[in-house]
């Protein structure tokens, strides 16, 4: 399981030789970081905010930190199988607390602070949560809905002491560093994730120890080309399932440490460059969206010769985004493809010629073709559904199922195909190329965002009779959310009327699904059953944006 510090070029072999393997136990937490940790000096993790104090934590203090955890978890009564809702921004506890739950055998449930307390209660009461750990500053939004989740047995919150909530900081303060974990089977449940569709709410993505945990060691080892000595940065918030890939089980099977900015407010690229060159950060993942934004700074003026390996993922990266970072800093960016549901599972490596634009080829331990609607595989060059073989031999790095939905997982089943919902071509080498989501999700900064969710915030606004949200073309975040919006009688369209449909977004559902743009309009292309057709507003988006953009 662990790495040596092979050079690139043994990785092809290593690539060539590789099986999946998995044990029939596995546990992340003592497998993994408990054996790093048999060196006490081996820094894991080093977290910066923005008035530069330090938090410099080894594997050894991971493991003793995540062991009074999961004590604290265990006084409570929460055990194996008790799934536990996991809110927290960029803080030590978040991965004290993820290592716990694996230790305890309990299944963690990641989400994003952007959430709102209608999000939490849809989240808590489909997946019978038995606990919430969040901080202080959320603690309120689990308050308001708690009363309504009649699972949700017990509160723990991070930062200081409330009312009515557990001070886990306090209390693993006075837990043994000792914790006798679960041995908990590859097989069992581990992680929930929810993701975005274009119908309903979410859906939880369930994740075994072994399709999560134990595979994202491919994303460690051959996307990210992590070594032991690495300093590695991934800009993903922790409710996202990137961070699980680039933050958590990718880097630390590879014993790497984690450069953590805890960063408040919005994103700024010239910061996240100072401190990429101040600590000589030697691995950066980041989405296309802030490349697209560090490369309009200079990046001749940052010193950023320790850098060696660039990532990224999430959405489509663009040719010329690729030439300016390559030109500004030396470093290719190595793009790779996968969603909530998978570990990597396309993807540029280190060993082979980069196609700008392309995603790159199938990652180790998968087969991906792209295929037409009888599940056959296509020729070369012709569009069709990005799938992963799952018969006979399933893959370990993709999920178990959409918990508590059997109808939504076999609908992503054709034959032996697990198919992704998205769309591509692949050339004659073997590269695929991404053309975008077989469904109407949209992708906006490396956001996926159902359409149906935020048209249901807007209709629940007086004004809005009727609503239709599409994916619109942006520059630097690749989509933007773009609703059509049909008013109530009594109600004109105006700029003030369109920013407060805005802000009642924000405050109705996650901040980061608001529409950037509102187009009034009279009337919405529907199907003769009555359905909106997102699609026919979504090409009318791309011509206008095409239409409009310099030649």
């Amino acid at each position: 399981m662990f790495p040596d510090a092979s050079p690139v070029e043994d990785l092809k072999r290593e690539v060539e030789e590789f099986s999946w393997n998995v044990p029939e136990h596995f546990n992340f937490a003592t497998d993994v970081v408990d054996r790093w940790a048999a060196d006490r000096s081996k820094l894991a993790l080093l977290i910066v905010d923005d008035a530069g104090h330090e938090q410099r934590l080894t594997f050894w203090d991971m493991q003793c930190r995540s062991n009074r955890v999961a004590n604290v978890l265990q006084g409570l009564g929460l055990g194996q199988g008790d799934p536990v809702l996991v809110m927290l921004p960029r803080v030590a506890e978040w991965w004290d607390t993820m290592l716990a739950l694996h230790r305890l055998g309990a299944i963690a449930m990641p989400g994003t602070t952007q959430l709102t307390p209608k999000d939490l209660k849809y989240r808590l009461t489909s997946s019978d949560a038995a606990a919430v750990v969040t901080d202080l500053e959320n603690a309120p939004k689990i308050e308001a809905v708690v009363s309504e989740c009649p699972t949700v047995k017990h509160l723990l919150v991070v930062g200081g002491a409330r009312e009515g909530w557990v001070d886990l900081q306090a209390e693993a303060a006075r837990a043994s560093r000792y914790f006798a974990a679960v041995r908990t089977r590859s097989n069992d449940p581990a992680l929930v994730y929810f993701t975005s569709g274009t119908t309903g709410f979410p859906k939880m993505v369930l994740h075994t120890h072994a399709s999560y945990p134990f595979a994202h060691r491919t994303t460690g080892k051959f996307w990210l080309a992590l070594r032991p000595t690495d300093l590695h940065c991934n800009l993903s918030d922790t409710g996202w399932g990137k961070a699980a890939w680039s933050s958590l089980y990718g880097p630390w099977h590879q014993g790497a440490c984690l450069f953590v900015h805890a960063a408040k407010g919005k994103f700024n690229p010239v910061h996240t460059l100072e401190l990429v060159s101040e600590y000589g950060v030697t691995s950066l993942c980041a989405p296309p969206t802030a490349y697209r934004l560090f490369v309009q700074e200079n990046l001749k003026a940052f010193d950023l010769r320790n850098l060696r390996h660039c990532s990224s993922a999430g959405e489509p990266l663009n040719p010329e985004v690729v030439k300016a970072w390559q030109e500004g800093t030396g470093q290719l960016i190595y793009d790779g493809y996968g969603q909530t549901e998978t570990v990597v599972c396309v993807a540029n490596l280190p060993f082979m010629e980069i196609k700008p634009g392309s995603m790159g080829k199938p990652a180790p331990g998968f087969e991906v073709a792209v295929i037409g609607h009888d599940g056959a595989v296509l020729p070369p060059n012709q569009e069709g559904d990005i799938a992963i073989k799952v018969a006979p031999n399933r893959p370990a790095g993709l999920f178990a199922e959409y918990w508590h939905d059997p109808g939504a997982t076999e609908s992503r089943m054709l034959g032996d195909w697990y198919l992704t919902g998205d769309r591509a071509y692949q050339d004659e080498d073997g590269y695929l190329w991404f053309v975008g989501r077989a469904d109407d999700v949209i992708i906006s900064a490396g956001y996926r965002i159902g359409p149906f969710e935020v048209e249901s915030a807007l209709i629940e606004h007086p004004a809005v009779q009727e609503a239709a949200v599409v994916a619109s073309p942006d520059p630097v975040r690749g989509e933007i959310v773009k609703a059509f919006v049909i008013l109530a009688p009594g109600h004109a369209p105006s700029d003030a009327l369109a920013h407060e449909l805005q802000e009642f977004v924000k405050q109705t559902t996650a901040p980061y699904k608001y529409p950037r743009e509102i187009e009034f309009t009279t009337e919405l292309p529907k199907t003769i059953s009555g359905k909106i057709r997102r699609v026919e507003l979504r090409e009318l988006e791309r011509k206008r944006k095409l239409e409009a953009s310099p030649a």
